[in-house]
């Protein structure tokens, strides 16, 4: 027979505390599901080895902890549905039927979803952190449960890869955190330039880097050094100019080419 309990019964704020503590841990399972699950592990050593020292001090904690994602994903999602499904349980004996399910969906939609993960979303990094060990006793306490879920997982998924950067990917990467892109990056135009030159030399041949000899600004040997000369040096702004002296040599002479006169180039 379902037992009733009036207001300012000890079973009545009893059951008020539970219900409020499972909204809760509820609420943070999926906050949680969401702040650490969409954290890479690419990013979170990025952070651990390279980020400010908040940063790396939260990533250092968060990242023995999502190594296995499989495993943190089921255990989290098994203690988010153990808390929602033992909401209405206590309800009920506290509110009509109608009332249990109205309160839950209630409580479950604002306090159990939307404002913890608005919230993980943008500060995961720093939760995460703070609830890494009491993530790890979850772990071990739905270990039998979630573990032969989580291998399975594994068995048809993969593992979960580590997502690195293609070239090209680094590329764009690059560019966006150019303080010429406007997104608040802290890379010089010459940084930027660089760093994806570096990254298009495996791209690049001989070719690309010459420059066909039509489109060259050289002199002639027999040029005179004059103003008009030197004026037209500055204007192109090479800080190196071909001189070139045309050999004259009549095919028909049949001339060894150690007859040559050819100076090497220093």
């Amino acid at each position: 027979m379902k037992v009733r309990y009036e207001c300012c019964e000890t079973g009545f704020f009893t059951r008020v505390v539970v219900v409020t503590l499972l909204v809760l841990f509820a609420g943070l399972m999926s906050g949680l599901t969401l702040g650490l699950m969409s954290m890479s592990l690419v990013d979170l050593e990025v952070l651990a080895n390279s980020g400010t020292p908040s940063d790396r001090k939260h990533a250092s904690k968060i990242l023995p902890v999502v190594r296995r994602q499989h495993l943190l994903l089921c255990t989290l999602l098994f203690c988010n549905a153990a808390a929602m499904e033992a909401l209405p349980i206590f309800l009920d004996s506290l509110v009509p039927a109608w009332g249990a399910i109205v309160i839950s969906v209630t409580l479950i939609l604002s306090f159990g979803e939307i404002i913890p993960q608005a919230v993980c979303a943008r500060y995961g990094l720093a939760i995460g952190a703070k609830v890494a060990p009491f993530v790890q006793i979850l772990v071990r306490i739905c270990f039998p449960i979630a573990f032969p879920v989580s291998k399975l997982l594994d068995l048809l998924l993969g593992k979960g890869n580590e997502a690195l950067f293609r070239r090209a990917e680094l590329k764009t990467l690059v560019d966006l955190h150019g303080n010429e892109a406007g997104k608040g990056g802290e890379l010089t135009r010459d940084e930027t330039t660089i760093i994806t030159g570096a990254l298009e030399l495996s791209e690049k041949t001989a070719r690309d880097a010459m420059t066909p000899a039509s489109e060259t600004f050289a002199i002639d040997v027999s040029f005179k050094l004059d103003r008009n000369l030197m004026r037209l040096v500055l204007e192109k702004g090479h800080s190196r100019v071909p001189v070139k002296n045309l050999l004259t040599i009549h095919p028909e002479d049949e001339v060894p080419v150690k007859n040559v006169s050819i100076r090497r180039i220093p």
